[in-house]
């Protein structure tokens, strides 16, 4: 099964931002580990647009769509036999990235 694994920071407590090694090791350990998927930074909330095009144009809002001090600053999608593999290794990258994991399954 495949999980998106997002990565939660805060802006008025953000994590260390020296982590780059380690995610970049805890990476290649996913990787040996055949959960890896996918996996990328995003850039701050300031760089989004929400795009709505549910009436008769297209709306192009800059920003975020939801203002709030947690934001997503990056996500991996990992494969995993089940989710208690998947809590376990979340818990090591919330230690790795220095921030908050949320772990939802694909559909």
């Amino acid at each position: 099964m495949r999980y998106l694994v997002s990565v939660i920071d805060d802006k008025s407590n953000p994590g260390s931002t020296d982590r780059r090694p380690a995610i970049s090791a805890f990476n290649e350990r996913l990787i040996a580990g055949g959960y890896w998927v996918f996996s990328g930074g995003l850039a701050d909330t300031d760089a989004a647009t929400v795009v709505d095009n549910r009436g008769e144009q297209a709306v192009f809002s800059d920003g975020p769509f939801v203002e709030s001090k947690e934001y997503l600053a990056g996500v991996w999608v990992w494969e995993a036999p089940d989710l208690d593999v998947v809590l376990k290794l979340a818990a090591e990258a919330s230690k790795v990235c220095d921030r908050k994991i949320e772990v939802r399954p694909f559909l």
